[in-house]
């Protein structure tokens, strides 16, 4: 079974276009100022239109209120809202009824114990992602070029399809997908010169390792 990729964290046409050229399934846009990736909805919605059928924009959120999640869903041009806050099952089920997109929720893993709360959203949401749990007094959730053990994650089982994160470049992509046994991996700061700035070539490169598994 092929891997899939998603290129999280586009800012400019130039990356959308080396994410969806080089067979991305999913392009990320991050709503979250504290972010050095963050986008207004506008400057998404921008980008999300150079994305073609087959391939999924995904709006990426930390905690948004329902104000921030209704102008996201209606006028950003995306399929799928990624979840990268605190959200309880609960809230996450509630925003999946509430806003009819699909919903990916992030869970932060650093022990085994973070994966067996995971299970308690495979119920509430269509896609798992597990990420690094940030450092202490990180300003972000994610994109903090951070893996996590990915021997917590070999050989369990799911409910519902899962993505990998975390500190992934083409170099280290094979070994993590390897041990994990992840058929769909995450990239952000593994593909850029500096937070915020996408290198395309790194895009490029990562989406080449990942179509080599």
């Amino acid at each position: 079974m092929p891997v899939a990729a998603k290129i999280c964290g586009l800012m400019t046409s130039e990356a959308v276009e080396a994410a969806v050229e080089g067979g991305a399934a999913m392009c990320g846009f991050v709503f979250f100022p504290p972010s050095p990736r963050s986008l207004s909805v506008e400057e998404a919605a921008g980008l999300t239109g150079l994305v073609p059928e087959g391939v999924t924009p995904v709006a990426l959120t930390a905690d948004a209120d329902d104000i921030l999640l209704r102008a996201i869903t209606e006028e950003a041009g995306v399929g799928m809202l990624q979840l990268h806050g605190h959200e309880t099952p609960e809230q996450t089920a509630r925003i999946s009824d509430k806003f009819g997109l699909a919903v990916m929720k992030v869970l932060p893993i650093a022990s085994a114990d973070d994966v067996v709360a995971a299970h308690a959203y495979e119920g509430v949401c269509d896609r798992l992602m597990f990420d690094a749990k940030p450092p202490e007094g990180a300003t972000r959730p994610g994109g903090n070029a951070l893996a996590f053990d990915w021997e917590l994650l070999s050989g369990r089982d799911w409910g519902v399809p899962w993505t990998l994160a975390g500190g992934l470049t083409a170099e280290t992509v094979s070994e993590a997908v390897r041990i994990s046994g992840a058929r769909m991996v995450d990239v952000s700061s593994g593909v850029e010169d500096a937070p915020g700035v996408k290198n395309t070539a790194k895009i490029r490169a990562f989406l080449d390792a990942v179509k080599a598994l």
